[in-house]
């Protein structure tokens, strides 16, 4: 009951546990779904995230599925990266001097907190959520503290951390902007003419580089679906010469354009892009890839994870996070990616189901 109130949710483009705490006694839909139940949004939201692993294994089940029947093929996967914001904000993020200064007021403020156990004018319940948030500020400092050490050295600047979400990082987004995210890859296959699509892999970092990315994919879909795709389709900013070395080397196909050498006041500027373009095996790979046939090929990426992408920030207005942590985070997009491709195969499963 949960799973399918979760589904109808997003699909209706409904993303706070709140708000589907309040429809579940306003609209007719979602009262049906719950029948007599009157599920909190506490009780909405943990399921959320606490169901990492059962997502995951239903989006693999329904893979398996529509494998299994003919209904989706792997010579052609497309993968492609979106920032999502997450619910942190900017002030948010401190140095580690501050973050200090925070975790001796957060210690001080558990300790007045755990003073006040005695006052009679303070019920049990507010008693144990004041404590409760005491001690989760006090743990998300430390966590910030830890994430800071991790972190490599600002050629300007201290590296920060966030109090609110020390998972979360600052990334630069599609409008140019910075503003703290996620990076979500998607790997998504299907027919490239309008035909139903799914999800076969998910990857969610905090790093905001979609570089490096190409072989863990193939990874996750191969462990998904069993089987390797056959040509991957990216962009190129997912362009790195061990990942294409090493899918070669898998007998995976990457079709990723060359990348364009970075210009300043006329002259090429050094970098890693270019050092490599200029060895005599990726030259040769460029050279494949402006043939008409890779063009082609390539033209297919946009109706497939451009889609996926556009279809989880438009229709399902998953524009920004409402969870905290990378688990969370990462169970929350497994979530979707589960909506997304049953919303694309109902059809097809519906009738594998009644066959």
């Amino acid at each position: 009951m949960m799973l399918t109130l979760w589904l109808y949710a997003i699909i209706d483009g409904v993303a706070a546990a709140t708000e589907i705490e309040r429809l579940t006694t306003s609209h007719v839909a979602y009262r049906w779904i719950v029948g007599n139940l009157r599920p909190s949004h506490d009780v909405i939201s943990r399921f959320r995230v606490g169901q990492g692993e059962g997502f995951a294994k239903t989006l693999n089940e329904v893979l398996a599925r529509l494998l299994e029947a003919g209904l989706l093929e792997l010579d052609v996967v497309a993968q492609d990266g979106t920032r999502l914001r997450a619910s942190a904000c900017a002030p948010s993020f401190r140095s580690a001097p501050a973050l200090v200064d925070c975790r001796e007021h957060a210690r001080l403020h558990l300790k007045a907190v755990l003073a006040q156990a005695d006052d009679p004018s303070l019920t049990t319940m507010m008693k144990a959520a004041r404590e409760a948030k005491a001690r989760d500020y006090l743990a998300r400092v430390e966590a910030a503290i830890e994430a800071l050490s991790t972190l490599p050295e600002k050629k300007a600047g201290e590296p920060r951390a966030s109090t609110t979400d020390p998972d979360a990082r600052v990334m630069k987004m599609g409008d140019g902007g910075f503003r703290p995210a996620y990076n979500v890859e998607l790997a998504v296959a299907g027919s490239e003419m309008g035909g139903p699509r799914a999800i076969v892999g998910v990857q969610v970092t905090n790093v905001g580089s979609d570089m490096g990315s190409l072989t863990p994919m193939a990874d996750d879909v191969e462990k998904r679906t069993g089987q390797k795709p056959k040509t991957v389709l990216a962009d190129s900013n997912h362009f790195k010469r061990s990942d294409l070395d090493e899918l070669k080397d898998r007998g995976i196909t990457p079709v990723v354009p060359p990348p364009r050498p970075r210009k300043q006041k006329g002259k090429v500027a050094p970098s890693h892009a270019t050092v490599a373009v200029r060895q005599p095996t990726i030259e040769e790979w460029r050279a494949a890839a402006m043939t008409t046939g890779q063009r082609e090929l390539y033209r297919r990426r946009a109706s497939l994870s451009e889609h996926a992408n556009a279809t989880l920030k438009g229709s399902y207005r998953l524009d920004r996070l409402l969870v905290r942590g990378l688990p969370r985070v990462t169970a929350t997009i497994g979530l979707y990616a589960l909506c997304f491709t049953l919303h694309q195969n109902i059809g097809a499963l519906a009738r594998l189901i009644a066959g």
